[in-house]
C-alpha cells in the first residue's frame, strides 16, 4: 500500500511539474514576437503565477538588481540606519576624516560637519587626512568602465558628493562650482582643462586614476574650502593618512539622511555609487569592517537565500549591487518572489503610465521590474539587441490590469 501511495504521488508531482512548464513553454510561445533571448513572469498579489517564460533561466539583470540591494539594505542595516563618518585631530592640530563608507556625505553634510568642528572649539586646522582603513577592496567595481560619466564613479570608504564634481566653464575660461552648496575647488580647475563652455558633471576618476588618492583629495579640498568659509585659520597638507593613535576624536557625524531616504537614489535615480556603498556596508554590518567584495557577496547571498528561498539553482548571483557587472544574474521566478517582500516599499519605484517599475538598461539589456496595476509583481528579462520591453509591458498591463491602457 505504501509504495502504491508513493508512486501515485510521484506521478502526481511529475504531471505538475510537467504541466507548470508546458505553460512556461505555451506563454513563451505566446511572447516570441518579443522575446528571442529573455525570460518573463507576472503574478498576482498572492503569489501565483499568471504567465511565465524561462523563469528559471538566470540572465543579466542590470539595474534592477537595485531592488535585491535595497532589500539587502532594509534587512542587515534597517529603515533607520545612518551611516557614520568620524573627526579627530592630534596635537599638531592636523584633521583626520575617517569614513565608514557613507554615500551622502555631501557638500551640505559637510558644512554641518564643519559647524560642528567650530562648535566644539576647533580654533585651528593644519593638514588635512583622509583615513579610508574601513575599505579593503580587493579590486575596482566589477562592471565599471573608465569613462569620465557620473555612473562610473568609483567607491570609497570616505567620498563626497558622489565621488563626481559639478562645474561650469565660462565663455571666457573661467571655471566655476555648478552647485551653490559647494565652492570652486582646485581640483574642478585641473578636470576642466581643455574643455569648452558649458556645465559638467564628472565623476572624479577617469583613465588611470587612483582613486583612493583622487578621493581622498577631493575630499580634502572640499574640507578645507569650508574651514576657510567659516574662518577658521591653519594650512598644510592634503591627502590620505590613518588616525594616529593618540589623535582625540572630535566628533562622530551621522548623516542626516536615514537609510530609507538614501536608497531612493538607488531607486529613483539609480545611482550605481550610492548602490555600491550600501552593498559594501551590508557586508561590513553582518562581518565587520573593513568592508569588503567577499563580505557584501557572503551577506547578499545569505539574505536572498532567506528571502527568495533556494528552490532554484543559483537562482540571483550579485557579485557588486548596483547592476553595472555582466556577472551579475537572476531569474525571473526569484525576481518576482523579492518583489512580492519589497511590495510594503514599491513606492519608491519611478511611475510610468500607471505602473511602478525599476528599469535595468546596458548594450544588450533591455530590463524592467516592478508591480502591474492590482499589486502584481512582473519581471521583464531581454538579454538581446531588440528592445520591446515598452510594448511587453503595454500588453501585460492590458491582459492582467482592470485598467487596461488605450490602443
Amino acid at each position: 500500500m505504501k509504495r502504491s501511495l508513493f508512486a501515485w504521488l510521484s506521478v502526481f508531482l511529475l504531471v505538475v511539474v510537467f504541466a507548470d512548464r508546458q505553460s512556461a513553454y505555451a506563454d513563451c510561445r505566446s511572447f516570441a514576437s518579443d522575446i528571442r533571448n529573455g525570460g518573463l513572469l507576472v503574478a498576482d498579489a498572492e503569489g501565483k503565477v499568471l504567465a511565465a517564460c524561462n523563469p528559471d533561466q538566470p540572465f543579466i539583470p542590470a539595474s534592477i538588481l537595485k531592488i535585491a540591494t535595497a532589500l539587502i539594505g532594509l534587512r542587515i542595516l534597517g529603515p533607520e540606519y545612518r551611516f557614520r563618518t568620524e573627526l579627530y585631530q592630534d596635537a599638531a592640530r592636523n584633521l583626520y576624516i575617517r569614513g565608514s563608507g557613507d554615500p551622502f556625505l555631501v557638500a551640505e553634510e559637510v558644512a554641518l560637519v564643519m559647524d560642528r568642528l567650530r562648535e566644539e572649539g576647533v580654533r585651528q586646522i593644519n593638514g588635512i587626512y583622509v583615513d579610508n582603513s574601513r575599505f579593503a577592496l580587493e579590486d575596482d567595481v566589477p562592471g565599471r568602465g573608465t569613462s569620465d560619466n557620473p555612473y562610473d564613479a568609483p567607491v570609497g570608504a570616505t567620498a563626497v558628493n558622489f565621488n563626481t564634481i559639478a562645474f561650469r566653464v565660462e565663455n571666457g575660461g573661467k571655471v566655476r562650482s555648478a552647485e551653490e552648496q559647494t565652492p570652486t575647488l582646485p581640483i574642478m580647475r585641473e578636470l576642466a582643462g581643455g574643455r569648452g563652455p558649458g556645465e559638467y558633471r564628472l565623476n572624479i576618476c577617469q583613465a588611470g586614476c587612483r582613486p583612493e588618492e583622487t578621493g581622498a583629495r577631493h575630499v580634502a579640498e572640499l574640507f578645507r574650502a569650508l574651514q576657510r568659509a567659516r574662518g577658521i585659520p591653519g594650512d598644510g597638507p592634503l591627502g590620505v593618512g590613518r588616525v594616529p593613535a593618540d589623535a582625540l576624536l572630535l566628533h562622530a557625524h551621522e548623516n542626516s539622511r536615514v537609510l530609507r531616504e538614501v536608497l531612493v537614489s538607488v531607486l529613483e535615480f539609480s545611482n550605481n555609487f550610492v548602490a555600491n556603498q550600501v552593498f559594501l556596508a551590508c557586508g561590513a554590518g553582518r562581518y565587520g569592517y573593513p568592508a569588503t567584495w567577499a563580505k557584501a557577496r557572503r551577506a547578499a547571498a545569505e539574505v536572498l537565500a532567506e528571502l527568495a528561498g533556494t528552490e532554484t539553482a543559483d537562482p540571483i548571483r550579485m557579485v557588486e549591487g548596483s547592476g553595472l557587472s555582466r556577472e551579475n544574474r537572476v531569474t525571473a521566478r526569484a525576481m518576482v518572489e523579492l518583489l512580492r517582500i519589497f511590495a510594503p516599499h514599491a513606492g519608491q519605484l519611478p511611475e510610468r503610465q500607471g505602473v511602478r517599475l525599476k528599469s535595468g538598461t546596458m548594450a544588450g539589456i533591455h530590463n524592467y521590474a516592478g508591480y502591474l496595476p492590482g499589486s502584481r509583481p512582473f519581471v521583464i528579462l531581454e538579454n538581446q539587441q531588440a528592445n520591446t520591453r515598452d510594448r511587453l509591458i503595454r500588453r501585460l498591463r492590458n491582459m492582467y490590469s482592470e485598467e487596461p491602457l488605450a490602443k
